[in-house]
């Protein structure tokens, strides 16, 4: 992989994280307003049906920031594994993991056929 190329990759993660960690800031901030509502801060007393949307939403939205942070940790590790020179490299077989693949997933941490044979397991 050549220079530009990795250059073009770590903007891209870089971007990455950032979104990614305002994404989950937003996320946390509207889940704290949103518990104060359901636990019941607010003057009024809700349905049980409200309730249960209520908590529906916040455990979803709970899921969604857990993605978000999962995803948030593969692009550091990203990160690190270009710091370190390891970046391109198939953390399974060891070979090459296509510049085209990097370009989808800059994250990626597997060859395709190695994802594939994961997948398929």
């Amino acid at each position: 992989m050549n220079a530009k190329t990795r250059s073009r990759l770590r903007r891209s993660l870089e971007d990455e994280q950032q979104r990614l960690v305002s994404e989950i800031e937003e996320m946390e901030r509207e889940g704290a307003e949103n518990v104060s509502d359901a636990t019941g801060e607010n003057n009024y007393r809700d349905h049980m049906a409200d309730q249960g949307t209520a908590t529906f939403s916040r455990e979803l939205d709970m899921g969604l920031v857990g993605n978000s942070k999962h995803l948030l940790e593969q692009v550091e590790k990203a990160l690190v594994r270009m710091d370190e020179g390891e970046y391109g490299t198939c953390e399974r077989c060891g070979k090459d993991v296509s510049v085209s693949r990097l370009e989808a997933v800059p994250s990626a941490e597997l060859c395709i056929a190695c994802k594939e044979w994961e997948e398929a397991s």
